[in-house]
């Protein structure tokens, strides 16, 4: 059981500091498995406490994180059902201006074994709502269930302790270490990523032009934990391989030891050591998923675990992650919600440099001690962790 002054802290950090406060003007979404209960009827108290309005979206134990569509309708309907989402979940998202949503699964074999085609299918309904949700005030929290456990070969009193010890600590702490970096990645124009292959020991250079985005520093108001600091790249750009060695969960399946290769933005071959059926559901997806959305660097020196969770694995510090599929738009302007800001992504798409996908699937290089990372520069300037955390060394 958690401690009910622990779900406190980390109700208040979620509303407080990720979204800013409730007041009465918001409707505040409470998106989660009925197995995050105690941490989502906390919230659902404080946002009444506050006077906004709370939905609370409880996800039945067959759909991954409340998608448009269930496993169910995905294996077994068909095509013209696959199309006829109720016009009231558009509404609903639409309706709320402030996102919380609560991982954690029940039994995620629920929402497993899916075909290439049924992932592909699943992710291509959902992302106009993940958009929409994009573009709101939103905040993501992994809460510990019995069933990630096991999916991550951990005890359960030990997961449970991790993710909240984690989860109810001062994330303002991260941001004064981002500001170090974040001019160098502002005025960055190529980031340059070495790896090393484990398995034949050759290096692996990959290059992507980061001229057209900005840094942006997360610590905490998006993911909880947090600590990352990234940007969206030109999706056109990308060149060369590179070998990612930190296990990743996607959907409920591993992937481990991928390598890529790029042509002009493109991945033009990729393997991996395990899960190259999943890896190939997600690269296939459309045109966008098989290039790059985002690049970042992991800044969190209290991760000292790795799992296999994307929310906690991309922020450990020391390791550096790409994310296969859709950029973020906000990594190019401040305001890309504007009429002006509209109009200057789509020259942006039209241009090749934002990318549009259903996919946005984090992999994690490790460049700590023992990783296959072996050195980042951006125009020159080597970056390289210390004591967890990326910092300027030449």
């Amino acid at each position: 059981m958690i401690d009910s002054k622990e779900l406190e802290v980390w109700a208040g950090y979620l509303l407080d500091h990720s979204l800013g406060g409730i007041s009465a003007d918001d409707c505040v979404m409470i998106k989660g498995e009925a197995v995050c209960w105690p941490l989502m009827a906390v919230l659902e108290r404080r946002v009444i406490e506050a006077g906004g309005i709370p939905d609370v979206f409880l996800v039945p134990p067959n759909n991954e994180r409340g998608r448009a569509l269930s496993a169910a309708m995905t294996r077994y309907g068909t095509e013209e059902q696959l199309k006829r989402i109720p016009d009231w979940h558009l509404d609903r998202y639409k309706a709320m201006n402030k996102y919380v949503e609560v991982l954690g699964a029940e039994d995620p074999a629920q929402f497993m074994g899916l075909t290439a085609e049924q992932s592909q299918a699943l992710a291509a309904a959902d992302r106009p709502y993940a958009n929409i949700r994009l573009s709101k005030s939103w905040v993501i929290t992994l809460y510990p269930t019995a069933a990630s456990a096991e999916l991550e070969g951990m005890d359960f009193e030990t997961y449970e302790r991790f993710i909240v010890g984690a989860s109810t600590t001062d994330p303002r702490p991260l941001l004064e270490a981002e500001k170090k970096l974040a001019p160098v990645i502002d005025d960055g124009k190529t980031i340059r990523i070495v790896t090393e292959h484990p398995h034949t020991g050759r290096e692996l250079g990959f290059e992507l032009d980061i001229s057209h985005g900005r840094a942006v520093m997360s610590f905490g108001l998006r993911n909880f934990p947090d600590g990352e600091i990234f940007t969206s790249p030109n999706a056109s750009s990308a060149n060369g391989e590179i070998f990612v060695d930190l296990p990743v969960n996607y959907g409920g399946n591993d992937i481990k030891g991928i390598y890529l290769r790029f042509e002009g933005g493109r991945i033009v071959e990729y393997a991996a050591d395990e899960g190259q059926d999943h890896l190939s559901a997600i690269i296939e997806t459309d045109d966008g998923s098989h290039r790059l959305g985002e690049v970042a660097l992991g800044m969190n020196p209290g991760l000292d675990r790795v799992l296999k969770h994307p929310l906690f694995v991309e922020k450990v510090g020391g390791t550096l992650h790409i994310a296969i599929g859709a950029s973020y738009e906000d990594c190019y302007l401040e305001d890309p919600g504007s009429e002006a800001g509209k109009a200057e992504i789509e020259r942006l798409v039209n241009e090749g440099v934002v990318n549009r996908s259903a996919q946005h699937v984090d992999i994690v290089t490790d460049f700590r001690e023992g990783g296959v990372g072996r050195s980042v520069h951006i125009d020159g300037v080597e970056l390289a962790p210390r004591n967890g955390v990326w910092e300027v060394i030449g």
